[in-house]
């Protein structure tokens, strides 16, 4: 904001700066580390597929529909988390939130038919929903948007960490593991990983506050520090809806709604597919498969960071949304053309374009509510735009299964989401005003 810094004494600049870096370091760790094990036990059933389907004898139609269920427990049940994160605090709804998907994910290790998968894949997903929009709306509570920028995508950008670093260890765990104690690699990889999140769940009710003005390890003056920016950017930003059914009458919440969608649409398909894309173009050992695919994810974390940072340095957020989502949709079509023509090099470059892009795209896309909603709008307005775009995580991983099933191939249902996502680009370009965005 080009005048926020005007707004209020530049005396105690330093100072302000100081308290700002206490409360990132406080709690972007921490909230990364979570969302980093809510990645780790949402996409792990990717990895597990490789051996999972051939021993349960499950068709890729069954893991399509397995995999998108998680997306209808998310819709279900975001608004109403966003709603108790509000009533009760984030210590104790975060602490909910990662004992339930925890302890599903390890039953996940105990599934033997269809509808056993289905049932979980649905209770993960409604246990996980609220945590992203959650800290999103717990991060306006404490960092102005000046500053939320890169503690956005730092904490966001544990999605893509999750899976540059899981996937490794998803292989380690299912080549290393396997038939111990009677247990197949793809079982071991449920338990050991939802482990983590039970205790990571149990932490949160001791680490987290509330709000600044509850916080005992913030001294008076670093509380008033937050007061007075926040109350600054209130004064210097135009009009923003309070009232939610208002806000969901705007045609700017149903273009975020649209434009997420399309983002998430192709964000599933490299999680839920990525392995099998690489399988597929001719990787089948694990172990490689493993390191391949973190290098993919590498890069989507690097365009997560990077993008954040860009957006934060020339605080603009409508160009910086629209052409990363250009970048995930080219991405997906370089793959789709590779594999279709058997080449693994342009397999692996196409995902990695798509990482950076489509991955790059959605920590800058979350500053964008903040510019039209406020109050108890964006309570609710965060998680509907969130739960209703992530069903779109639904129908791509069964899009891609059926085709496969049905053709045999790929090529068509990656044209088809790569299609979907660049209707993101174009969403962004005409319905996202820049005057909305005024600093």
């Amino acid at each position: 904001m080009d005048n926020l810094d005007t707004s209020i004494s530049r005396a105690n600049a330093g100072e302000r700066d100081a308290t700002f870096r206490k409360i990132i370091w406080r709690l972007i760790p921490f909230l990364t580390l979570v969302w980093f094990l809510a990645w780790i036990d949402r996409v792990n059933v990717g990895f597990a597929k490789l051996t999972m389907m051939d021993e349960l004898q499950w068709s890729d139609a069954v893991y399509g529909a397995g995999a998108g269920i998680f997306f209808l427990g998310y819709f279900l049940f975001e608004l109403p988390s966003n709603l108790v994160l509000q009533r009760i605090g984030a210590p104790k709804t975060i602490m909910r939130i990662a004992l339930g998907w925890g302890v599903t994910c390890v039953l996940m290790a105990f599934v033997v038919s269809p509808w056993q998968f289905y049932l979980l894949r649905f209770l993960m997903g409604a246990f996980e929903a609220g945590l992203q929009p959650g800290v999103i709306l717990y991060l306006t509570y404490w960092l102005p948007s000046h500053r939320r920028g890169k503690a956005l995508a730092f904490f966001i950008s544990a999605s893509a960490l999750s899976l540059m670093l899981g996937s490794p260890i998803a292989a380690f765990i299912m080549s290393h593991f396997n038939g111990a104690a009677g247990h197949s690699g793809w079982q071991w990889l449920f338990i050991i990983e939802g482990i983590p999140s039970i205790i990571a769940g149990i932490a949160a009710y001791f680490i987290l506050s509330d709000k600044p003005e509850n916080a005992r390890w913030l001294t008076a003056t670093q509380k008033q520090h937050v007061h007075e920016e926040m109350s600054a950017e209130d004064k210097t930003l135009s009009h923003r809806e309070h009232n939610v059914w208002k806000s969901l009458s705007s045609p700017a919440m149903w273009a975020l709604i649209g434009i997420f969608f399309c983002i998430v649409a192709g964000n599933a398909t490299l999680v839920f597919y990525g392995p099998s894309l690489v399988k597929e173009a001719g990787i089948t050992d694990i172990s490689t498969l493993g390191w391949i695919m973190s290098g993919i994810y590498l890069c989507g974390w690097l365009g997560m960071v990077g993008n954040g940072w860009l957006s934060d340095k020339t605080q603009e957020v409508r160009w910086h949304t629209a052409v990363a989502a250009l970048l995930g949709a080219a991405g997906l079509l370089i793959c789709a053309f590779a594999i279709g023509h058997g080449s693994l090099a342009g397999v692996i470059f196409g995902l990695a374009v798509s990482a950076a892009g489509t991955m790059g795209a959605i920590p800058v896309f979350w500053k964008l509510p903040s510019y039209y909603m406020s109050g108890t709008a964006i309570v609710a307005g965060l998680a509907i735009i969130n739960s209703v775009a992530n069903l779109a995580g639904y129908f791509s991983p069964q899009l891609l299964g059926y085709f496969k099933q049905s053709t045999g191939q790929f090529t068509t249902g990656l044209t088809t989401i790569a299609a979907v996502e660049f209707c993101a680009v174009v969403l962004t370009i005409l319905c996202i005003r820049k005057h909305d965005l005024a600093k």
